[in-house]
């Protein structure tokens, strides 16, 4: 991590990592970017549909396989980059028949190290192998639900699941969020854990730097009027006056709440349910 002297207010405390001693320092393949606009939030009529985004930074969209449909062809780590749009560091994958392609690079690989993706590669950080041949107790990441969808789970900074059993053509995992879920074997997933786990230290400093990041504002419910929100109203500072905390739109939300859809497709999935509240 790098720390910062208090020569200003928004550096007091402030630290970010240090990607002068993470990155390799090379520019971006330009042939896998492009540019464009972010949706910050809105849809195809422009309302917006996530609220708390909009502004920032422009970004350049870096095209990351999470397929990785490139099997039993050994490739190599050119660079290790700082993408804009995510958490994690990619890396620029050079395999061994020329192809180029810029994917999730896992902790603690560097320049020059190469990994494979195929059925019988060993079981190292960075290989890529079927759920069905992962032994107990590994640590994956960029998970696919579904055989050659591509990367769906644990693909953010520092991110892993864990395998905890084989069963029935099944792999059952345990997910960052502490949800046991069975995946089907034939999917795929990256032996290791995603790069960068030093994210979650962070201290963003100041709220323009918040900005600069794409994120708005937000305002506590409790501080609105009962028209714009079920915590509004009251005199002074008062609480929500509400045995369960609402969302804007009156479903139950936060404080250790199931919010969760009865029927959703997804349960006769998981094994065991996240645990809630506040993590001790």
């Amino acid at each position: 991590m790098k720390f910062y002297k208090p020569t200003t207010a928004g550096q007091r405390g402030m630290s970010r990592v240090n990607f002068r001693a993470a990155l390799s320092g090379k520019g971006r393949a330009k042939f896998l970017t492009e540019g464009g606009k972010r949706a910050v939030g809105r849809n195809a009529f422009g309302r917006i549909t996530t609220r708390h985004k909009g502004g920032g930074h422009k970004r350049v969209w870096r095209d990351v396989d999470f397929q990785l449909n490139k099997k039993n062809i050994p490739a190599r780590i050119a660079t290790i980059e700082y993408d804009p749009n995510r958490s994690a560091f990619i890396g620029l994958a050079i395999y061994k028949d020329g192809e180029r392609r810029y994917v999730v690079v896992p902790k603690n690989m560097n320049v020059g190290d190469t990994f494979l993706v195929s059925t019988d590669a060993p079981i190292a950080p960075g290989n890529r192998l079927p759920l069905a041949n992962i032994p107990v107790g590994t640590f994956v990441f960029n998970i696919e639900l579904s055989p050659g969808g591509g990367g769906k789970i644990a693909r953010s900074a520092g991110n892993f699941a864990e395998v905890v059993a084989q069963d029935a053509g099944y792999t059952h995992l345990k997910m960052p969020s502490t949800e046991v879920r069975r995946v089907i074997g034939t999917a795929w997933a990256t032996v290791g854990e995603a790069s960068n786990d030093e994210h979650r230290l962070q201290v963003i400093g100041k709220a323009g730097r918040t900005r600069w990041m794409g994120v708005r504002p937000t305002v506590r419910g409790s501080a609105m009027n009962p028209v714009d929100h079920p915590h509004g109203g009251g005199e002074g500072k008062q609480g929500r006056g509400l045995r369960r905390a609402k969302s804007l739109w009156g479903r139950p939300t936060g404080k250790g709440q199931k919010t969760r859809r009865p029927k959703k497709y997804s349960n006769v999935f998981i094994v065991s349910r996240r645990r809630v509240g506040k993590r001790k």
